[in-house]
């Protein structure tokens, strides 16, 4: 699908951009991988990683159209994946997150249609589901803004659709390299936020190649959300460091106690398939769609009624030695 294309990633020198393009390298034969971020010593790092003839790097900001409508010339797909993340500073600098966020992903999806790109998904998270934070907040409404924007395109080519999945397992910023840091250390014991806490569970490399799969997928106005087990974090600190005691800490401001990816009112709209649900957009559309059928023939079927998916109601679960493989693959 990528050879001989251009492919942009937003927030290219993070945790997914870094596998992403690692992947694209290792698989196709792409023209062009630009990667598009902000910190110039990140990006200097990663051209020493990534020397290769088809990287190109862009300096600019997800806030700068203009700069995204030059970085987008000759572009056939892009993964936004730049976004401020960590919940509470969110909270402490709502404005700097919804300009980042929110007008962001006004820009990406205006740069795109302006340059005919053919393809565009933006990745989400689970925090979208139900929102109780600022960041969560932020990041529904950029998918509303992806999934409007396929009625924006009109007869231009340009598609848009959202991912969204959960934590990903030793990505920055995650519980599990936290975790290592401590025992390392010699920590005598672990903090757990709460001995009832759950989590959904998947590696990088499953969260790029869920993404790459839904290039292939798409129609446009899709929300994709991966199948993956949960993990009780209780069960994560002990397979990490069985001989360590928890020590409950309690659960932040805007934290959940369980992950939540697909609310009881979404799931109206949602299509179960074999490994993965998709989210229906709840507008309609000037192209009308079936998305119980997908681009690759893949067929679904609505979920039971009353249907959520949410971390701590996954009926697949990771037993300790699970973890342990999961992690040790991260």
């Amino acid at each position: 699908m990528f050879d001989n294309r251009s492919v942009l990633v937003t927030g290219g020198t993070g945790s997914f951009g870094h596998k992403f393009i690692r992947t694209l390298l290792d698989r196709y034969k792409a023209r062009r991988i630009v990667v598009f971020s902000r910190d110039e010593l990140k990006q200097f790092d990663m051209q020493q990683e990534f020397d290769h003839p088809s990287m190109r790097f862009f300096l600019g900001d997800v806030r700068d159209r203009e700069r995204l409508v030059q970085a987008m010339r000759d572009i056939d797909f892009v993964v936004h994946a730049a976004a401020l993340k960590q919940v509470p500073a969110a909270e402490y600098n709502p404005t700097e997150c919804i300009r980042t966020n929110v007008n962001g992903a006004e820009n990406v999806i205006h740069a795109a249609l302006a340059n005919g790109v053919k393809k565009v998904i933006a990745l989400s998270t689970d925090k979208a589901a139900s929102p109780v934070n600022l960041y969560g907040a932020t990041k529904l409404v950029s998918d509303k803004l992806f999934v409007a924007a396929n009625n924006i395109a009109g007869n231009h080519p340009t598609r848009f659709s959202v991912v969204r999945y959960g934590n990903v397992v030793g990505s920055r910023g995650s519980v599990v390299p936290f975790f290592r840091k401590l025992i390392d250390s010699g920590a005598t014991e672990l903090p757990v936020t709460d001995a009832r806490m759950t989590r959904f569970w998947i590696t990088l490399q499953h969260g790029v190649d869920f993404v790459i799969a839904g290039f292939g997928r798409m129609y446009g106005g899709e929300l994709f959300i991966p199948k993956i087990p949960s993990v009780r974090i209780a069960d994560l600190a002990t397979a990490m460091a069985p001989q360590l005691a928890h020590r409950i800490i309690g659960i932040r401001p805007g934290e959940k106690l369980h992950e939540l990816m697909i609310s009881r009112d979404d799931s109206l709209n949602t299509v179960e398939f074999a490994n993965h649900y998709v989210i229906c957009p709840s507008i309609r559309f000037i192209e009308q769609r079936d998305y119980s059928t997908n681009v690759l023939g893949e067929t679904g079927k609505p979920p039971p009624s009353g249907f959520k998916y949410s971390s701590d109601l996954n009926p697949h679960f990771l037993g300790l030695e699970e973890i342990l493989a999961i992690n040790a693959n991260a």
